[in-house]
Formats: structure tokens, sequence, C-alpha cells
């Protein structure tokens, strides 16, 4: 058994705009814990992770999170885990109460980062494009040690939940034809899709990531093959949809996640629903309950 807390810490940041009030929390907690910031890339950020850690195998948080001080309290058992096992834990949505994989602190070894090639560095491997949870090692725990804080701004909750909205409207990378979309896409993706689309409004930009990942999955699913959703590894290209959708959609956003909804819901066969404050809080609160 291996203590988390003999593991090397490293904070990865790039532009979250609460990136130093979380780099400052963590360090209240993980004294010890490194930082890399503002590398262009996620698979290029996650070899210079590595290059940063003096242990091999080192614990990665993102800039977006707060942690749980108690997963520094955690054992590994590494005769139980695959050589070079990429680990994550779940990581608490403070917008729609969702716990799972996104954003949750990781665990990773520097030989398996090295060797990696995904993002900008994929090698026309559609699984690796814009997303790591497809390896054979990747270890999914059940645990949440963190909270994704990404309602900090407007620009934030959106780009997140677009990024989601995209990668959760895809079968293992591929686009899926909006007739077999909900027997295609995994039970539990379709699930989250549609929290992410419904729930949030009851917390500050909340309504911001909704109308994301509602656009996500719009132009994966029905804006056609001219759209490439590989942008979503790109955060220059997001910035600059961003930038096209923002002033489009400011005055109105509710009436725009509702159009979202009836088309996604048509076309695709969902029932993706607007929740208001009092609706979103009870869904978090019989969400968290189980």
């Amino acid at each position: 058994m291996i203590d988390v807390a003999d593991f090397d810490v490293i904070f990865l940041s790039y532009k979250e705009p609460n990136k130093e009030q979380n780099w400052l929390d963590l360090k209240t907690k993980c004294p010890w814990a490194k930082r890399v910031d503002g590398v262009e890339g996620s698979d290029a950020a996650h070899k210079a992770a590595g290059d940063a850690s003096t242990t091999e195998r080192f614990i990665l948080v993102d800039g977006d999170n707060i942690v749980n001080p108690a997963l520094f309290d955690q054992q590994l058992d590494d005769t139980a885990l695959p050589t070079d096992a990429v680990i994550r834990w779940q990581g608490y949505n403070i917008i729609n109460g969702l716990k799972y994989g996104n954003g949750g602190v990781s665990s990773w070894t520097r030989k398996f980062v090295k060797e990696m090639k995904t993002h900008e560095n994929s090698e026309g491997d559609a699984e690796s494009e814009i997303e790591f949870c497809f390896h054979d090692r990747y270890v999914a725990m059940k645990k949440c040690y963190s909270t994704t804080m990404i309602n900090y701004s407007e620009h934030q909750a959106w780009q997140s939940g677009f990024r989601e909205g995209v990668k959760m409207s895809l079968d293992r990378g591929h686009r899926v034809s909006p007739g077999e979309f909900t027997k295609r896409i995994d039970k539990n993706n379709l699930r989250n899709l549609l929290v992410w689309m419904s729930v949030g409004a009851d917390v500050k930009h909340g309504l911001w990531a909704i109308h994301g990942a509602c656009y996500g999955s719009y132009m994966t699913t029905l804006a056609g093959e001219t759209w490439n959703y590989k942008v979503t590894k790109d955060f220059a290209s997001l910035d600059t949809l961003w930038n096209a959708v923002y002033e489009s959609i400011r005055y109105d956003i509710e009436e725009r996640i509702v159009d979202l909804h009836k088309d996604l819901n048509y076309h695709l066969g969902l029932s993706a629903s607007l929740l208001g404050p009092e609706q979103s809080k009870f869904f978090k609160w019989c969400n968290h309950e189980q």
C-alpha cells in the first residue's frame, strides 16, 4: 500500500479565472504541491507536469479544482493496479451536482505521460483526440475528493458545458447519427448529458453551462459534418467560438436554451428540460443523497 501523500502533487493551470485562489487553497492543504501554468495544449501540459514531478507517480489537480484534504489520507494498492495506471477520482460539479470523472483529481506516472499521444499530439486516433479516458490503463475510482469550481465567469461555465456537451455526444470519439443516438451513446454519458443540459439555474452562471452543453451537443450531432468537433482540444478555437456566440445569446439565454432543447429532443429522442432554481436545488439534493 502506498500513501497518496508520498507522491508529488502538481497543480495544472491554464487560463482558469479562479486559478490563483484555487492554488492558494491547495497550498494550505498540501504545502509540497508544485505548479505548472500556462502550457499550450492538453498533451503538452500533462507532459510538463510529469517533468515537474520528482516521484514516478504523481497527483494532478486541475486549475479549477478545490481539493478535499481527505485525499491525502488515502492509500493506493499498487499491486492491484495495471502498470502505469491512470487513476481518476470523481469530482463534484458545483453547477449541476454531478459526480464523475470530469474535473476530478487524477494520478499518472511520468513514464505514461511521456509516451502518450493525445489531443494536439494524437496521431489520428479519434478516441484520444479530445479525451483521456479510453486508455486500457484508465482506472475510475468511486470516491470523490474535489469540487470543480467552473462558474467563476460566464465564459468558464459556458466552455465547460460546451466541451462536455461535445464529448458526451460522441461514441468513443466518433459521431453518431441522430436516429441511433440514444442507442449508441453510453447510458451513463446520456444521463450526465441530460443533467448538464437541464440543471444549474440556481447557481451563478449556471445557465451558461446549460447553454454550452446544449450547444456543444447540437453542433456535434445536428450542425452537419462541416463542423469539426475536434476544435474542443484547441482552447483558442473555443475562445473564438465563445466570442461569436456570446453577443447573440446574452440577453435571451433562457429562450435560446429552450430552442436548443426542442431541436435536440425532437431529432435525438432526448427529454432535456430547463429546470428552474428550486427544481435544480431539489434535483441536486436528491442526487447527493444517492
